[in-house]
């Protein structure tokens, strides 16, 4: 549910290791803070709708930042909207109001929602029956699970809370014939896929969406068919290694440490002793309903030339949203008042991380802006390209999000960083922005597949004692099927809205 790369400890290694998200972001300020003095200013003029028009820039008078000061403030500015002293609104991407503070502020709300969803303790009882139900048949727990685990990717951006399964899915697996490799793969390469592919995660998509001042139901079609396919290509993979293991363990990338693993994951996972009862239950259908409702709020069902109702959502109202559905859930769950509030505290604080990597990544936007010196970066940009055509924009895009998403592992801090800059630059290119998002979100859901500042990668690989570089000599073929995926995805997006 958070960005599995900004919160979370993973045990530091000896040699050199990156940053954090916060000292990262915080020093491209300093960066952009120093370039106003070197970068010319310019600007583009603007058309109708305050987006810039191409061919149209300009130099004008330098205006330089205060490093110390700008750098510090500029921050606090990125989330209320102020771009200079006279508080201007920034005046591309007009969909995003007042800055970042909705987004900010939803994305607190979600993670109370998520607080109270999971005290109830459904989503564990859930999957944990599902597990016990399949016990005998664990060849079909390999695609189940895998799509279960997909599904919370997608939609929610399951992420450090999928720690909590390891060791249960582990220990069936080996006990069924497999090994701690499998296990783990189906937790975290399940929730991975489903990241990759996020059709309404908020955390990626949502944040992406607005800030490239698109809905964030645009683009949903293709990123549904990169779920199947990739969630296809990736169960595939699994079961060929777990079928070459369970035929022959000495095939096992780990068989080395069989015995001592069939000893550490000896937990009897499958007798079936997990009971979920029908509160539970009422709370995931209440759960899924929240996040259909959200769907359904942000669709423009007029625009679509159906005769449903169109509600406008955006930030605001999905906040609202969530609120209501955490206090029906704890009502469900017969939670007290105090139990409630205390749990959506709890689950609201875990994300806090999150939100001040929003502020902080606005920063940046904050500081070129004032300088004047981000049409000069488009300019430069729409030089550099020139005429790509429709396709090959959408896959620069795509291979330029690669190394970004290692250098800023956060995908909240990345879309809010490189949206106010890339969505313009599609425009320049007659590129739907949501093909920008989406070559963001599939960029960034590869990356943090297996880069070592992935606390969930680090997290589950250490819960199934798989050494780092073994997990990397067995997942980069999928890695490369996904980013072959993602570039044709990309391509046949673009000529279909040529």
């Amino acid at each position: 549910m958070t960005d599995p790369a900004t919160t979370a400890d993973v045990e530091p290694s000896k040699g050199f290791r990156l940053p954090s998200a916060y000292t990262i972001l915080f020093g491209l300020i300093v960066v952009m803070a120093i370039a106003t003095w070197i970068i010319p200013a310019g600007v583009y003029d603007l058309d109708k709708d305050g987006s810039p028009v191409p061919g149209t820039y300009h130099s004008v008078d330098s205006k330089p930042a205060r490093i110390l000061v700008d750098s510090l403030t500029a921050p606090i500015n990125g989330l209320y909207g102020i771009e200079n002293a006279k508080g201007n609104i920034n005046y591309y991407n007009s969909g995003v109001l007042f800055g970042a503070i909705d987004v900010a502020l939803f994305i607190i709300v979600i993670g109370g929602f998520l607080g109270v969803t999971m005290r109830t303790g459904a989503i564990q009882a859930g999957i944990g029956r599902l597990v016990a139900r399949l016990q005998g048949r664990e060849r079909w727990m390999i695609p189940i699970l895998m799509t279960v685990f997909a599904l919370g990717g997608t939609t929610y951006g399951m992420a450090e809370e999928s720690l909590a399964f390891y060791a249960l899915v582990i220990a069936v697996m080996i006990a069924a014939g497999y090994d701690a490799l499998t296990g783990a793969a189906v937790v975290l390469l399940g929730c991975g896929i489903g990241t990759f592919a996020s059709t309404i995660n908020p955390f990626a998509t949502g944040i992406a969406s607005g800030f490239a001042g698109v809905s964030i139901s645009d683009g949903l079609v293709l990123r549904l068919v990169m779920l199947v396919l990739g969630l296809a290509v990736g169960i595939f993979f699994v079961l060929r290694y777990a079928d070459r293991v369970k035929a022959d363990p000495s095939r096992s990338v780990v068989a080395d440490m069989r015995e001592e693993n069939a000893r550490h994951f000896s937990v009897d996972a499958g007798e079936g002793g997990i009971v979920m009862t029908g509160r539970q239950k009422a709370i995931l259908a209440t759960f899924a309903m929240a996040f259909v409702l959200m769907m359904y709020g942000v669709i423009p069902w007029e625009d679509l030339g159906l005769s449903l109702p169109t509600l406008w959502w955006w930030f605001p109202e999905m906040t609202a949203s969530f609120i209501l559905f955490s206090i029906i859930i704890g009502i469900i769950g017969r939670m007290s008042e105090a139990d409630l509030t205390g749990a959506f505290v709890d689950g609201a604080r875990d994300l806090l991380g999150v939100a001040l990597i929003i502020g902080i990544a606005r920063g940046i936007t904050v500081i070129m802006n004032n300088g004047q010196i981000t049409d000069t970066v488009l300019n430069w940009a729409e030089q550099a390209l020139g005429d790509v055509g429709q396709a090959g924009f959408a896959v620069v895009m795509f291979l330029l999000f690669l190394p970004l998403s290692f250098l800023i592992p956060s995908s909240s801090g990345l879309a809010t960083v490189a949206m106010p800059i890339m969505s313009p630059l599609a425009d320049f290119a007659d590129v739907p922005p949501e093909l920008v998002v989406t070559a963001f979100q599939s960029a960034s859901g590869i990356m943090n597949l297996f880069i070592p500042t992935s606390a969930v990668v680090m997290g589950g690989l250490a819960i199934a004692r798989v050494p780092y570089g073994t997990y990397l000599r067995w997942v980069w073929p999928l890695l490369a099927m996904l980013g072959g995926l993602s570039v044709v995805a990309l391509v046949v997006g673009a000529l279909a809205t040529a």
